[in-house]
Formats: structure tokens, C-alpha cells, sequence
């Protein structure tokens, strides 16, 4: 069992049973002969976790539900897979209603450039620390390095009313920047894994199977921090809201793709990850077995042994997707909204399909 944080209880540990005492959640965790008890207040609970080896009884749902607790139901890897919540509004449906004005009109959109300006400076920040090391390629990375602030500059100061169609231009800065920067990661590491850029469905090298897989990781850990935070993972601000596309994922992950870039990046620079880790398919390559468990040995050290440092104080990176993810959705509810906001949704070529 662990306390996550005072708003967000976890209860994993296996045989762990809920139930309810005084009105009070009471967790009891069983171990042979000896007992572990503890008790909580509904009023300092905001998200219930469960995950599958832990028991809840009918009452201590009902408890929940009364005190608009949202109940998450997780799988063996804690990714969520079920929820039940207050059918009444609660912050959950007013976070969702913010998000969906959001979405409809141009406030979704800078927040989708601050979220690109900083996965910008995060990208900048590695790759100047990878200058340090690698004197030959001065020029080459300092090239770079003008043109990451550049786009840093430009997200910066992204205003979507200045454009016919903002969304493109939003788009069209993200894939310029993205290819430069692939671009000089390829020339970085070493030789026999030179790669000319991104490559997906199939990866066309090895470094993007690995880039690839543990992308893959990032987005359970974001749709896992949307759903507990109140976010619908699948309406987003950028990326289109397609059948079954999880949008809110793909426009919130951004500031944290640099986590896996660097980790990446660096089995390969210290020459760890080799031809082995990844098998040749139709057109390209995926990991193997072998490679996934070298990867995953690497991310766990990124996600939740390291810190990082986070409005001073030091955090690890699963708890900074965390809070962030919870800070969006205050973000959301904080929003003002007026009419004329949305006067283009009723004069645009939308109107006949309403």
C-alpha cells in the first residue's frame, strides 16, 4: 500500500481489503500472521486507485461515491482500465467541460505552444549538456542550438488569432524543429546507428525501435495521470480528435518526450544497445524481447530514480507528470470563457454539419 499523495490514494499491495470503520476508509493489508491497519478521512481524498490485488467492499464504494471519489480500477502494470465516479457534477465533469470549451476555441491552442516551447527547452538543454562532451561537434550541435531557440522564441510567442489557420502553423513549427533536431542526434551516435531522422510503424533503424518502444511507456504514464486528474485523455488541443485516438495524450506528452530521447540516446552512446536488442520485420525493425527488458531497466531509472528538479524541490519524473497533469486541470477550471469566443464555430463551414 503507498500513499501517493494526499489528494491521490493508491492501494496495490496484494490481499489489501477496503472497507469502511467510523466513516472512515479503513485499509487492511494481511501478511501471515501479522495485520497492518489504516484509516483515512473521504474529505482528504480526491482519486482511489485500486489495483488487482486489493479488495473493495460495496460500502466503502458507496463512501466514495458520497464523497465524489473518483474509484480507478488498474491493471497488473497500473495502467487504468476502469472508473466509476459521482454521477452528479463534481470537478470531473467541470474539468471536462472546460476542456471540451477549450478544444472549440483558440485558449486550447496556446496551451498546446507552451506545451511545445517546453519540450523545446527541454531538447535544448540536452543537447547543449551533449556538447560538453563531444568538442568535435561543436558547430554542428551550436547550429542546432540556434535554431531550438528560435522555435523556443516563436512558441513563445505564439499568438492563434494571428492566423488563418493556427493550428497548421502550430503544427508546421513543431515538424521543423523535430526534424532538426533528429537530424543531429543521427550524426551524435555512433557509426553503425547513424540515422537520417524519425521513422515510425515501421521504425527504419534501430535507435527509432528503441525511441519507438519507449514512447510507447510515456503514453500509458500520461493517459494513466490525465484519466486521475479529471482529463479526457482522448480530447486534445493540436492532434485530431480521430476514432479511438488518444489527442489530450499526444498534445500533454510533449514536454516529457525528452526523458525517453535521453535515455535513448545514451544506451547507445555508451554502447549498450546493439544489433541484437532489435529484430528485422517487414520494412524495419522492433525491439526483441531482450531489448525491451534493456530499455525498460533504463526508463525505470528515468522515471522514478532520478529527480529532477521541479518548482524547487526535487521530484521524480512519474510524480512531475503527476502534478502537471493535475495543475492542467486546475488550469482548465480557472478559465473564463465569453460567447464571442466560439462566434467562428456558427460562421464557419460547421455550422452546416450542426
Amino acid at each position: 500500500m503507498k500513499k501517493v499523495h494526499p489528494l491521490y490514494l493508491t492501494v496495490d499491495s496484494r490481499g489489501a481489503y477496503i472497507h469502511v470503520k467510523d466513516n472512515m476508509f479503513e485499509i487492511i493489508i494481511r501478511s501471515g500472521v501479522t495485520e497492518q491497519k489504516r484509516l483515512f478521512a473521504p474529505s482528504k481524498i480526491t482519486t482511489l486507485s485500486i489495483g488487482q490485488g486489493a479488495a473493495l467492499s460495496g460500502a466503502a464504494a458507496e463512501l466514495a461515491l458520497k464523497y465524489n471519489i473518483d474509484i480507478i480500477f488498474l491493471d497488473s502494470f497500473e495502467h487504468p482500465v476502469g472508473r466509476v465516479w459521482f454521477p452528479g457534477l463534481g470537478s470531473t465533469t467541470k474539468i471536462r467541460k472546460a476542456q471540451l470549451l477549450a478544444s472549440v476555441n483558440l485558449e486550447g491552442l496556446r496551451i498546446a505552444a507552451q506545451w511545445l516551447k517546453a519540450k523545446t527547452e527541454g531538447r535544448l538543454d540536452f543537447i547543449v549538456r551533449l556538447k560538453k562532451h563531444r568538442p568535435e561537434k561543436r558547430r554542428l550541435i551550436d547550429e542546432s542550438v540556434s535554431i531550438l531557440k528560435d522555435g523556443i522564441e516563436k512558441f513563445g510567442n505564439f499568438d492563434p488569432k494571428l492566423h488563418d489557420d493556427p493550428q497548421g502553423v502550430l503544427r508546421g513549427m513543431e515538424g521543423s524543429q523535430g526534424r532538426i533536431y533528429f537530424s543531429l542526434l543521427g550524426q551524435l551516435i555512433p557509426s553503425d546507428f547513424k540515422f537520417e531522422g524519425r521513422s515510425m510503424r515501421p521504425a527504419k533503424d534501430h535507435f527509432n525501435a528503441f525511441l519507438n518502444y519507449s514512447y510507447g511507456v510515456l503514453y500509458g504514464k500520461i493517459e494513466k495521470a490525465l484519466i486521475i486528474a479529471g482529463i479526457d485523455p482522448y480530447l486534445g488541443f493540436l492532434h485530431r480528435d480521430d476514432y479511438n485516438m488518444l489527442s489530450m495524450v499526444y498534445d500533454f506528452v510533449e514536454p516529457f518526450r525528452v526523458y525517453c530521447e535521453e535515455a535513448v540516446f545514451k544506451l547507445f552512446s555508451q554502447k549498450k544497445a546493439a544489433l541484437k536488442h532489435a529484430d528485422k520485420i517487414l520494412d524495419g525493425f522492433q525491439l526483441n524481447k531482450e531489448g525491451k527488458m534493456l530499455l525498460l531497466e533504463e526508463l525505470t531509472k528515468v522515471f522514478t530514480e532520478n529527480k529532477q528538479k521541479y518548482r524547487n524541490r526535487s521530484q521524480a519524473v512519474d510524480n512531475i507528470i503527476r502534478l502537471e497533469a493535475h495543475a492542467t486541470a486546475m488550469r482548465l477550471l480557472k478559465l473564463e470563457f465569453n460567447p464571442s469566443d466560439f462566434e467562428y464555430i456558427f460562421t464557419s463551414d460547421m455550422t452546416e454539419s450542426i
